[in-house]
């Protein structure tokens, strides 16, 4: 039976990568810097995690945080790494590219998907950071994305029910409208009564212990190891086959 709705898996690691194929999800975004909103993981981890899931992976191509708003050496950047994910056997990436006032850079983000073509993108949370949703997400469908991955433009997805659901029925399925952040197996089932999206991301991630028989006490920017919950993903993808 077909599933009401599919989950994408923010992972930042080889090993919650392995948790969301194992547990059932259709598609992973990769990335490294958690508490950075996510910046582009390594080749060594993007390569890696290709060889050990099959299901879709699609890592995130930024190549810092702040905003994403790039001159033309961090456009390079990005064209480099969109290529190297083409070159490592990826389905996707992840990326979004705005002007100093905030909109959608048409022309930078239509070069993007022509980079990463055969593969598909998928807009992130640039989409967020726009001052017109409405607007961005016309601009967006104009530069070939496959669907956006959006919190409503609030802080979480649970947050903006209503805005989402206006946004995917602006898209009239010219777009995948993809609900994302502060997704929990507590708030899914209202947000997919809320929105009607059939495509949600999350992270479901948690802070593992460190394993480490020493720490130095007097060194405190190791900072945390994010894992997938396995048991957390598995209760929302259960939702989701209804």
């Amino acid at each position: 039976m077909k599933p009401a709705a599919i989950f994408e898996v923010c992972a930042f690691n080889i090993q919650s990568s392995i948790i969301a194929e194992k547990v059932g999800a259709v598609r992973v975004e990769l990335c490294d810097n958690p508490v950075e909103g996510g910046t582009t993981p390594s080749y060594g981890t993007i390569r890696k995690t290709r060889e050990k899931i099959s299901i879709l992976l699609y890592p995130i191509i930024r190549p810092r945080s702040g905003n994403y708003f790039y001159d033309a050496d961090e456009m390079s950047i990005l064209e480099q790494d969109i290529k190297m994910c083409k070159e490592l056997g990826c389905d996707g990436v992840s990326v979004g590219v705005q002007h100093i006032d905030g909109t959608i850079d048409i022309d930078n983000l239509k070069r993007a998907v022509e980079w990463a073509y055969p593969m598909k993108v998928t807009c992130n949370r640039a989409f967020d950071a726009t001052p017109d949703p409405w607007r961005a997400l016309e601009d967006i469908i104009d530069a070939g994305c496959e669907r956006i991955l959006t919190s409503g433009q609030q802080t979480g997805a649970p947050q903006a029910g209503a805005i989402l659901g206006k946004l995917v029925q602006q898209a009239k399925g010219r777009i995948v409208i993809m609900p994302g952040a502060g997704i929990h197996a507590e708030n899914i089932k209202q947000l997919m009564t809320e929105t009607g999206a059939t495509e949600f991301h999350g992270s479901a991630r948690k802070i593992v212990p460190n394993p480490m028989s020493y720490a130095n006490p007097n060194v405190t920017d190791a900072g945390n190891i994010y894992m997938t919950d396995e048991d957390e993903l598995r209760k929302i993808i259960a939702i989701l086959n209804g």
